[in-house]
């Protein structure tokens, strides 16, 4: 089963309060002045000050339930979708649920991560909930604070983050409305694994173990060259895929939101995948990176500028660490 009679029917999002200028960028990195814009195009983004995840999270949440007409009360599930966490345990969708102030509600909370494609795999994995009526209601929230871990000896991988949060609320749409889920496809090539990770917080190197000399394993490391290679040469017959699976062609979509991962990968999406400049959605100048916050983000703002409406055929894509592609094809 592959169409899903879901809708998203309101989105939120925050950005924190601290808005950090390409040039304070160059600053910050010891390059020329004009190097994060040219070779991220990233104009300014955002970092926390005193915000923490679960902060933004709550802040994108309750807007997301006021787009929907909603309160807390109307939702019997919240899932994070983020690939940072506020800390290893409980999971963020827990901490999420407190900073909202619902911390006797009951409603159950848990985490998805696929890094960046988090929001992307939460949305099909709880869409498949939906349809099946496990859950009526089902708030997902992206919330990620990428600037604590970056290694700002990687100039190239430093310019492109930026911090925000972003949240959306799905439920099962009428029998009569166009409003739907029509495909979803996900793979994993873990050649690619070590291109891009954190190594350090986890089992294999543990927060106890840490030391000064080896604080490069807990900080975030990307060899963006071969990872790029690697989705240049993967990402044309996964997209080719996940069409198929909806039965459509590119030109039958509206409007591809793409996980902003960097200029250059949008670059390679609007030649690879033959996207037009007209239907592709690109936040990164005024947001960054804000990895798996930039793909609900991208919609939450396509609706607010009145990019797309109901029924349009819309396209989410992107690649996460992993290596992993994703994309969801649906009718909004």
């Amino acid at each position: 089963m592959q169409t899903r009679h879901v809708k998203i029917i309101g989105t939120g999002k925050y950005m924190p309060k601290r808005r950090v200028t390409d040039s304070e960028m160059d600053r910050a990195l010891g390059v020329p002045e004009g190097w994060v814009r040219k070779k991220t195009n990233v104009i300014h983004r955002h970092f926390v000050e005193d915000e923490t995840a679960s902060f933004m999270g709550a802040k994108a949440a309750y807007a997301a339930l006021e787009a929907a007409g909603l309160t807390f009360d109307d939702v019997d599930c919240l899932v994070c979708t983020s690939g940072t966490m506020e800390q290893p345990i409980p999971c963020t969708a827990a901490l999420i649920q407190e900073a909202m102030g619902q911390q006797h509600s009951g409603v159950p909370a848990f985490d998805i991560n696929s890094t960046c494609l988090s929001f992307v795999a939460g949305l099909d994995v709880m869409s498949y909930m939906v349809e099946a009526g496990r859950y009526r209601r089902v708030l997902l929230v992206s919330t990620e604070i990428a600037s604590k871990g970056l290694n700002w000896k990687q100039k190239e991988s430093a310019a492109l983050f930026g911090d925000g949060a972003a949240a959306a609320v799905i439920a099962k749409s009428g029998p009569e409305e166009r409003s739907r889920i029509l495909s979803a496809c996900m793979e994993t090539y873990s050649a690619g694994a070590h291109l891009s990770e954190i190594r350090g917080g986890g089992s294999g190197r543990p927060a106890g173990a840490f030391a000064p000399e080896t604080a490069e394993h807990y900080l975030f490391d990307m060899q963006g060259e071969p990872l790029f290679r690697m989705a240049s040469k993967k990402l044309p017959d996964f997209m080719n895929r996940l069409l198929a699976g909806a039965e459509c062609s590119i030109a039958n979509i509206k409007l591809v939101i793409p996980h902003q991962g960097s200029a250059m990968a949008m670059r390679l999406l609007s030649r690879k995948l033959r996207i037009s400049e007209e239907q592709l959605l690109y936040i990164t100048p005024d947001h960054g990176n804000t990895i798996s916050a930039s793909i609900p983000m991208g919609l939450h703002e396509a609706i607010r500028q009145g990019r797309i409406e109901r029924g349009d055929r819309v396209l989410l894509i992107g690649t996460s660490a992993g290596l992993t592609l994703g994309g969801v094809v649906l009718d909004y």
